[in-house]
């Protein structure tokens, strides 16, 4: 082997290992302000977790990148994506009669889409937001809220222990911008960014009125009541 040769093939190992290296280097949280960074409010929320120990929240933030910073988000196929919006329609609309059916159905899209697109399943629920923690950071509260709301107790009202309908409101209000980032095509994909249905369509209807009446005024507005809430 020519000596020409031995020196190319070592310029190159060079510029793989140094390719590597800087690979690595951009993918690896630059400590706190680097986590900061990256996961926004998750982090805040962390370090509250860890009663204001910064460090802790840190190492805890740090290794769920170790465990999920290099997945690979699948695309949706059209026809999915269609699926998904549709579901999403049909929650706002279905709120305006049953908010605790709708944030519940809410709950489930949020964790089969999340799943569709290459995260862990959402019955491994725990597990799956850590991993949209890592790369939703600044969006995953919505689905914490809404799951949470989901899983509150459906029998009784806000004052016995149930979510109330404002609070219901605002989970699937919040929720809607993961449901988005989700719907997100990948970035090489020229398609339209998919939008949602208007969450003017979050308005529930008055005790008493016809079933053929609902608020076209945003729920930002109004403070109407469910059925039963």
């Amino acid at each position: 082997m020519s000596t020409g040769v031995i020196i190319a093939l070592i310029v190159i190992v060079a510029a793989v290992v140094v390719a590597a290296a800087l690979t690595f280097l951009a993918r690896k949280p630059r400590g706190g302000r680097g986590l900061r960074r990256r996961f926004g409010p998750e982090y805040d929320r962390t370090v509250a977790r860890h009663d204001g120990d910064a460090k802790a929240a840190e190492r805890e933030l740090a290794e769920r990148v170790k465990l999920h910073g290099e997945l690979r988000e699948r695309p949706l196929e059209p026809a999915a994506r269609e699926q998904y919006a549709a579901r999403w329609t049909a929650a706002q609309e279905r709120f305006v009669d049953s908010p605790r059916e709708a944030v519940a159905e809410a709950d489930r899209l949020l964790g089969d889409l999340a799943g569709a697109r290459g995260f862990p399943a959402a019955d491994r629920y725990e597990e799956q937001v850590a991993a949209l923690s890592v790369h939703h950071g600044h969006h995953v509260h919505g689905y914490r809220r809404v799951h949470g709301v989901a899983l509150a107790r459906t029998g009784g009202t806000a004052r016995e222990g149930g979510a109330g309908t404002e609070e219901m409101r605002e989970a699937m209000v919040e929720a809607r911008a993961l449901f988005e980032q989700l719907m997100t095509p990948a970035r090489q994909d020229d398609t339209p960014r998919h939008r949602a249905a208007d969450d003017t369509k979050l308005s529930a209807r008055p005790e008493g009125s016809a079933s053929g009446s609902r608020g076209q005024q945003p729920w930002a507005l109004t403070r109407r009541h469910a059925k039963g809430s």
